[in-house]
């Protein structure tokens, strides 16, 4: 009974994981469309650039989320990791440092190279 119960508690979770990205892809979406618009400038991609890096609130920016993300997937990992040798969590980890060390940097330098006078939080 209990094994049950989890199982459905799980795939409830798994569903609404499932949903949550369904809904991540549209805004993602909205924004390729908004980056595809003819009369976006330079000053105007640099400032979407930025919406996507800013670390400011509402809890801000695409880049520090996903990177939140998978440091609480790291961190869960390593507490349910079969021999808590890091297989599965320093990999997580690495993609976080990764995500912020190049795409957050190569995003700044791109809004930088676009607007030199834009405002970076």
């Amino acid at each position: 009974m209990a094994a049950t119960k989890a199982t459905a508690h799980s795939r409830t979770r798994l569903e609404r994981v499932r949903a949550s990205v369904g809904i991540a892809q549209l805004g993602l979406q909205q924004i390729e469309d908004d980056l595809s618009a003819a009369d976006v400038d330079q000053a105007e991609l640099a400032a979407i650039l930025r919406e996507l890096i800013e670390d400011t609130d509402p809890p801000g920016g695409f880049i520090p989320a996903v990177v939140q993300l998978l440091t609480a997937a790291a961190r869960r990992a390593e507490l349910i990791e079969p021999d808590r040798d890091g297989e599965a969590s320093c990999p997580l980890h690495e993609a976080a440092a990764l995500i912020t060390d190049n795409a957050g940097q190569c995003l700044i330098w791109a809004a930088r190279a676009l607007d030199p006078q834009g405002e970076l939080a």
